[in-house]
C-alpha cells in the first residue's frame, strides 16, 4: 500500500554560493519517512512553479520547515529592518495561503520554527524581529560554533498548559528542547492558541482552536534525532497518524446521471 504523502516546504538556497537550489534538511525527510511513516515529497516553494490548489490535491499533509529566511514583516503590517534578517518572499507566497487553506479544509500540517511563525502570521499574528533584544529574554539563537550535536543540543525547558493537547500527547507538563531561532511570536493570530512556553515566556508550542485537522506547531526543531528523542517521536507519530487519516478519509463521489 502506498504511503500517504507529506509535502515538505523547504527554502531557496545557494549551492557553492552560485547555484540556486530548493533545499530541505535530510533529517526532516528521515523524520517524515521513518517516524511519521509517510512519503516525503520536497516542494519547490515558489508560486511560479506550484499552486496551493495543486499542493492540496497532491499531498495529504504538509511539514513547514525551519530555515534561515524569515517571514517578511510586510506580511504582518510592519516595515523590514536589519533585525528581521533575510527573507524568502516566494516561500511566503506559497505557505501563508496554504496554511489558511489547510485550516479551513482540515488538512494536517506540522509547523517547525519558521513554520511555527508562518502559522501565526498566516492567521493574522505578528512577530518580534529579535527575541534576545527584549528585556528578560534569553538568546534562543543557534550557537555559532560547534558540531551538529552541539547546535541541536537540548537547551531549555518548555512548559505546557494544564489541559492542552501538547501535555496530553507528550504525557508531561514540561519537556526539554533545543532552540535555534531569532524571531518569535508577538501577537497571536485568529484562533491561534499558545500551549507551550520557554522559561522566559517565549511562545514555543501552538495549535489552531477549532480547526478540524492537525495543526500542532513548535518553535524548536523536533526533526533532530526524531526517531529516538522522547519528545520528537510522539509529535511525528501523531502527525503521521493525522496524515494517514486524511489520506483514508471517506470520499464523496458524484455520479453523473443521464438526463
Amino acid at each position: 500500500m502506498a504511503r500517504p504523502v507529506v509535502g515538505i516546504i523547504g527554502n531557496m538556497n545557494m549551492l557553492n554560493d552560485n547555484y540556486a537550489v530548493h533545499a530541505v534538511g535530510t533529517m526532516t525527510s528521515f523524520a517524515v519517512a521513518e517516524v511519521a511513516g509517510c512519503l516525503p515529497l520536497l516542494i519547490p516553494s515558489d508560486p511560479r512553479l506550484v499552486t496551493v490548489d495543486e499542493l492540496l490535491e497532491t499531498c495529504d499533509g504538509f511539514l513547514l520547515t525551519g530555515g534561515r529566511p524569515n517571514v517578511h514583516p510586510e506580511e504582518y503590517g510592519e516595515a523590514p529592518t536589519e533585525a528581521h534578517g533575510v527573507f524568502d518572499r516566494c516561500r511566503d507566497a506559497v505557505t501563508l495561503p496554504l496554511v489558511r487553506a489547510c485550516v479551513e479544509r482540515g488538512q494536517p500540517f506540522f509547523g517547525i520554527c519558521r513554520g511555527f511563525q508562518e502559522v501565526n502570521v498566516a492567521l493574522g499574528g505578528t512577530l518580534y524581529p529579535e527575541i534576545r533584544d527584549l528585556p528578560g529574554r534569553m538568546n534562543h539563537r543557534m550557537p555559532p560554533e560547534g558540531s551538529i550535536e552541539e547546535k541541536f543540543a537540548l537547551r531549555h525547558m518548555v512548559s505546557f498548559s494544564q489541559d492542552g493537547p501538547f501535555r496530553e500527547l507528550l504525557g508531561s507538563a514540561e519537556v526539554m528542547t533545543n532552540t535555534l531561532h531569532g524571531q518569535g511570536i508577538k501577537t497571536t493570530g485568529k484562533d491561534v492558541v499558545i500551549d507551550g512556553w520557554a522559561p522566559d515566556e517565549t511562545a514555543e508550542a501552538l495549535y489552531v482552536k477549532g480547526a478540524p485537522g492537525f495543526t500542532l506547531s513548535v518553535q524548536w526543531h523536533p526533526e533532530y534525532n526524531a526517531a529516538n528523542d522522547p519528545v520528537s517521536r510522539p509529535l511525528f507519530t501523531a502527525f503521521g497518524a493525522a496524515v494517514k487519516a486524511w489520506a483514508n478519509r471517506p470520499r464523496i463521489v458524484e455520479c453523473l446521471k443521464s438526463a
